[in-house]
C-alpha cells in the first residue's frame, strides 16, 4: 500500500542523492506542438542533477501505434530502464524542467510497472538549483541492473473501459486540459482533432496545480481543485502525460489507486463514431 506524500524536497534530495540505492531520473520533455528550443534530451545534456540519466517518452514507450508515447509492453519497458540503471530495490527520483511534464508520466509507468519505491522531486530542476545543488554536463556512467516488470493494469485504462465508466459513472473521468479546449471554446493543438470532452467528466487542468515557482500545490489547496478525491477516479488529457499530473495530485491527497487514461484525447477524438461533449460539464 503506497502512502505518504508522492514528493521529495530537493533539500531532502541534496542530503540523500549519495545514498547507494537512490537513482536520478530526468524526465524532461516538451510536447511538439510548443515548437521548443531544445528536446528534452538536449535540455538534460547541458545541465542535470549529478548521476541523473535522461528517460525519454517517446523512445520509451509501444511500437505499432500512431498515437504518441504509449505505454509499452512489460518485456521492452524492463530492457530499457535496466540499462538506465534503473532496477529492484533502487529509490527513484524523478525530476524535469518543465512543471512536472513528464516527471509525473515516469512516476507513473515505473508504479504500472509495480515498481512502487518512487518519487517525483517538487519543484524540478529549479527547486535543485535553488536549494545550491550542483550540476553537471556529462552523461553517467550507468550500471545494468535487473528490473521485474510487475503490471498493475488498475492504474492504466483504455478506451473501451473509459467508454464504460463514461456511461455508467462508475468512476469520475477527470480531464488535465485547459478549459477551453474542454469545452471545445479553443482548438486542439494536434492537426485534425476536434476538441471537446469525453461525455461525463469533469475539468481540472493540470496547470492550476502547479505554483508559480513549480512546486505542487498544498494538500488543502488540492483538495479544492480536485473533485471526489476519494472516489474512483480516471485522469485523461490530450496524451496521457499532464493527465499524470492529476494522477499526482490525487495520489498526495491519499488516493494512490487512480488510473491514467493512456491514449487520451488523441485516441479518443481520432474515432469520429466515439460521443464528444462541448461546453461546460
Amino acid at each position: 500500500m503506497e502512502t505518504g506524500d508522492p514528493l521529495v524536497t530537493a533539500g531532502w534530495l541534496k542530503q540523500n542523492l549519495n545514498a547507494p540505492d537512490i537513482r536520478v531520473v530526468d524526465a524532461t520533455y516538451y510536447a511538439p506542438f510548443l515548437k521548443a528550443e531544445k528536446t528534452g534530451r538536449e535540455d538534460w545534456a547541458e545541465a542535470h542533477i549529478p548521476g541523473a540519466v535522461h528517460f525519454d517518452i517517446d523512445a520509451i514507450k509501444a511500437g505499432g501505434t500512431d498515437l504518441p508515447h504509449m505505454l509499452p509492453d512489460p518485456i521492452m519497458f524492463s530492457s530499457r530502464v535496466r540499462k538506465l540503471g534503473i532496477g529492484d530495490g533502487n529509490r527513484v527520483i524523478v525530476y524535469d524542467n518543465n512543471n512536472f511534464c513528464a516527471a509525473a508520466r515516469v512516476w507513473w509507468m515505473l508504479r504500472v510497472m509495480g515498481h512502487d519505491d518512487v518519487k517525483v522531486l517538487d519543484g524540478g530542476l529549479a527547486a535543485w538549483k535553488a536549494e545550491g545543488g550542483e550540476l553537471e554536463d556529462m552523461p553517467p556512467v550507468a550500471v545494468e541492473r535487473h528490473f521485474t516488470a510487475r503490471v498493475r493494469s488498475d492504474l492504466l485504462k483504455d478506451t473501451a473501459q473509459v467508454a464504460a465508466a463514461s456511461e455508467s459513472g462508475s468512476h469520475t473521468i477527470v480531464d488535465a486540459r485547459a478549459t477551453g479546449r474542454f469545452t471545445a471554446e479553443a482548438p486542439e493543438p494536434r492537426e485534425g482533432l476536434p476538441s471537446g470532452h469525453i461525455p461525463g467528466s469533469v475539468n481540472a487542468p493540470s496547470a492550476d496545480l502547479i505554483n508559480p515557482d513549480g512546486t505542487l500545490k498544498t494538500v488543502s489547496e488540492l483538495q479544492d481543485l480536485l473533485p471526489n478525491h476519494r472516489a474512483p477516479t480516471i485522469t485523461t488529457c490530450g496524451s496521457g502525460v499532464t493527465a499524470a499530473i492529476l494522477a499526482l495530485g490525487f495520489a498526495r491527497l491519499g488516493n494512490w489507486d487512480v488510473a491514467v487514461y493512456d491514449g487520451s484525447w488523441t485516441e479518443w477524438a481520432s474515432d469520429p463514431a466515439r460521443p464528444v461533449a462541448t461546453g461546460a460539464a
